[in-house]
């Protein structure tokens, strides 16, 4: 009787205040039985250099009066550890199979220019490499991803960059690195041998790229105690025939394989605006970026048959919504804003990969700042955090905990005879021992009822933050910062083992059960 009645004044609060209330949700979680761990790489970001991304972004330089650590932004810094940011994917993208890494080391004034052909036509002085970006890392308290030129370099290029970085010895690369100021070598694990061989890597077959993944891969040693985790250049979104060859001729020399794969509300002619949308456009946006999830299973399924031990790692490095650019911006730099329509994708985006975590070892959100789903843009010396920033604020409880397996029948969000799942939901238990459950309320209209139930543990209190604003298009501005943020949620009751939720319309909202 008791759990009804929590049930039902959850319903009435709503229902009170005029709120819409769907009541059809039933969720259970549980916490005994876990097993797999949600990597805290699944959490990790992707910056290239593109538009101002790199060039300020981050770098500013160090005589720049924006504050700064030998030439990196200290807020941007400052923000991206808050957010316990894992891995940090550089320099790109398209971007990684132009750039030859050794003109981006020395005296920065003795460092030659080149034209950054991808996006843009800019020219670049390379002030920003190699050093620079392994101290962004530091300052971070990240790990590096480093994806390496494969379409337009040479496999003595990559192997003596690996060399140049992570070997501790005497040889012709340590001695530069040393000359360049470095005494010690940098511990970099993550190495992407290539970036969209399919397209602008090279514009390679399947059975082309596995050939020369095989022959790149076996130049990228691994030094002292440093052991690279390699990863190959995996499919463009439904490519399952590019999954199947890598797997076959390359997966025993790979430890992880990416997949990329873009949210486009309409088509690439005409993608959509990131702020001015009706309904129907955040219906479709929404449904696309769910499409996610058929894609992680159906690769897997693929590198089930070759790795059925799962000892190669799925890894989405590049995902994210992809819009318009603003009116006025350089339609090469792909700059856009972040409402809350983002911030809802990326909730449910990142629940599923959590799922998916005995294959999902690494995701990548593009990208990082002023670039497509960004959580951090900047303008000169201001600085604010979108929406989506507010979600990796939200789920970093999620980092290196165990999945607790979770079974939901819950309701639709239905818009002109279309339907998709209202609610995404994503449970784990940290090492202290706390649960945290992150919900996603699609449904821009209505609010939802969630009656929840803990199995397998003896639960005493729980607590929670929200993220939500009045119109699913709000988001923040340089002049008005706070419009969309992360408030104290007070929409859960807890009995024993019974929890009941208030979950409002368009709303992300972290549940923390002690």
């Amino acid at each position: 009787m008791k759990k009804v009645l929590l049930f039902s004044l959850a319903s009435l609060c709503m229902m009170a205040v005029g709120v819409p209330v769907s009541a059809q949700n039933k969720l259970v979680v549980n916490a005994d039985q876990g097993k797999e761990t949600i990597s805290r790489h699944i959490y990790g970001h992707f910056s290239e250099h593109l538009g101002h991304c790199i060039y300020g972004g981050y770098w500013v330089g160090e005589d720049s009066p924006i504050p700064n650590t030998r030439g990196i932004r200290n807020d941007v810094v400052q923000a991206l550890r808050d957010i316990r940011i894992p891995n940090l994917r550089w320099p790109g993208g398209c971007f990684a199979d132009e750039y030859h890494w050794m003109d981006g080391i020395g005296p920065r004034d003795k460092r030659p220019k080149m034209v950054n052909t991808h996006w843009g036509g800019v020219t670049e002085d390379n002030s920003f490499g190699t050093h620079e970006f392994l101290d962004l890392c530091e300052q971070l308290d990240c790990e590096p991803y480093i994806c390496g030129n494969v379409g337009s370099g040479t496999v003595e290029e990559m192997s003596k960059w690996v060399e140049y970085i992570t070997f501790d010895g005497e040889s012709p690369m340590a001695n530069l690195r040393r000359q360049n100021g470095r005494e010690k070598p940098w511990a970099v694990k993550f190495w992407g041998v290539g970036n969209e061989n399919w397209g602008c890597g090279g514009n390679m077959t399947a059975d082309f790229y596995a050939d020369q993944y095989r022959r790149y891969a076996t130049y990228c040693r691994s030094y002292g105690d440093n052991r690279l985790y390699k990863i190959a250049g995996g499919a463009n979104s439904g490519d399952y025939n590019w999954t199947d060859v890598l797997m076959k001729k390359a997966g025993g020399q790979m430890q992880g394989l990416s997949l990329h794969y873009y949210t486009v509300p309409n088509d690439w002619s005409r993608k959509g605006s990131a702020t001015e949308f009706d309904e129907a456009e955040y219906f479709t946006t929404i449904s696309k970026a769910l499409f996610i999830d058929e894609l992680v299973t159906r690769h897997s399924v693929i590198m089930d048959k070759y790795d059925p031990n799962k000892r190669v790692g799925l890894m989405p490095d590049e995902w994210g919504a992809w819009y318009d650019v603003e009116p006025g911006t350089n339609p090469g730099f792909l700059y856009q804003q972040n409402s809350l329509r983002d911030a809802i994708l990326a909730g449910a985006t990142l629940n599923i990969f959590n799922a998916h975590c005995d294959r999902v070892k690494m995701a990548n959100i593009a990208q990082t700042v002023n670039v497509l789903q960004a959580v951090i843009l900047t303008d000169g010396e201001k600085m604010l955090l979108t929406p989506t920033y507010w979600v990796y604020y939200l789920y970093k409880v999620h980092h290196d905990a165990t999945l607790l397996p979770v079974s939901f029948t819950g309701s639709k969000y239905e818009l002109n005879g279309r339907k998709t799942d209202a609610v995404s939901v994503s449970a784990s238990k940290d090492a202290s021992g706390k649960i945290h459950i992150t919900l996603v309320n699609i449904d821009p209209n209505k609010s939802q009822s969630i009656d929840a139930e803990l199995r397998g543990v003896t639960a005493r209190k729980v607590s929670g933050k929200i993220l939500t604003s009045a119109g699913i298009s709000d988001h923040n501005t340089f002049d008005k910062p706070n419009t969309v943020g992360v408030k104290d949620f007070n929409g859960a009751r807890l009995s024993k083992e019974t929890l009941s939720v208030a979950l409002p319309a368009k709303s992300v909202v972290m549940l923390e059960i002690e």
